[in-house]
């Protein structure tokens, strides 16, 4: 059954920490609820999945996870040369990649090397060879995990406002170039984050509490508003971002 946003389980933590902490032991426990077979995670950018990636490579929390049977992609990611500062693959490579026992092979960073239509196609065959097929099926995942964040313009992954890939039906991974933010984009489409098993939208702040309120209610006007999964839709939100005073 597929479940859109307005059927979310909605999760209010006491701030950033907390809900980077919940998200820490959501990863570990989809791996371990999986015993056998590669676990297919999508990673988002952002302020709290870098607080995240610090918790997941303590060894205390590093430690409960079989990094050989985990395989990581991302949601999205900016145009730009290896191991700049505005790469996602660039903090998480920092923060996490860099201290746990993951293979090399099972990291797939999105390329940035050649256009960004040709590496989208790149990394779309990256996601069949993955999936082990050229078409998504029904009942077949994708991901075991999609972790997303909201924009306070209410785009989610690389999925901005007025940009044409909100319109992508077919494609794994289409490509943005939103006016309101920094470098082009590639990003995963509605169908990839909809064949998931677990959706986890991660929003933290102050400045989140009106679009949180619309993602709630699922305003199809944002492209946040949108997201489907096949699998479960969590949102992970701190109190400020919920507009609860402490």
């Amino acid at each position: 059954m597929t479940t859109d946003m307005r059927h979310a389980v909605v999760d209010v933590l006491e701030d950033a920490d907390a809900v980077a902490m919940k998200m820490a032991e959501l990863f570990i426990s989809t791996v371990k609820d999986r015993p056998e077979g590669k676990v297919r995670i999508a990673l988002s950018g952002g302020s709290t999945p870098k607080k995240l990636f610090a918790i997941l490579a303590r060894p205390d929390m590093a430690r409960q996870v079989d990094w050989s049977r985990v395989e990581l992609f991302y949601g999205d990611e900016r145009y730009v040369a290896e191991g700049h500062a505005d790469s996602n693959h660039a903090s998480a490579r920092e923060l996490l990649l860099s201290k746990v026992a993951i293979p090399a092979g099972q990291v797939h960073p999105m390329p940035t090397t050649t256009t960004a239509k040709e590496d989208a196609a790149l990394y779309q065959a990256t996601l069949q060879k993955a999936y082990g097929a050229t078409e998504l099926e029904a009942g077949r995942p994708l991901f075991d995990l999609v972790m997303l964040g909201l924009g306070t313009d209410g785009h989610t992954a690389s999925l901005f406002p007025g940009e044409s890939v909100l319109e992508e039906k077919k494609a794994w991974v289409g490509v943005a170039d939103p006016s309101t933010a920094p470098h082009e984009r590639l990003t995963l489409t509605y169908p990839a984050i909809a064949s998931s098993s677990l959706v986890v939208f991660l929003v933290t702040g102050d400045n989140k509490v009106p679009m949180l309120a619309r993602l709630r209610q699922g305003d199809g006007s944002i492209p946040s508003g949108r997201i489907v999964s096949e699998g479960k839709i969590l949102i992970l939100a701190d109190r400020a971002a919920a507009g609860e005073r402490s």
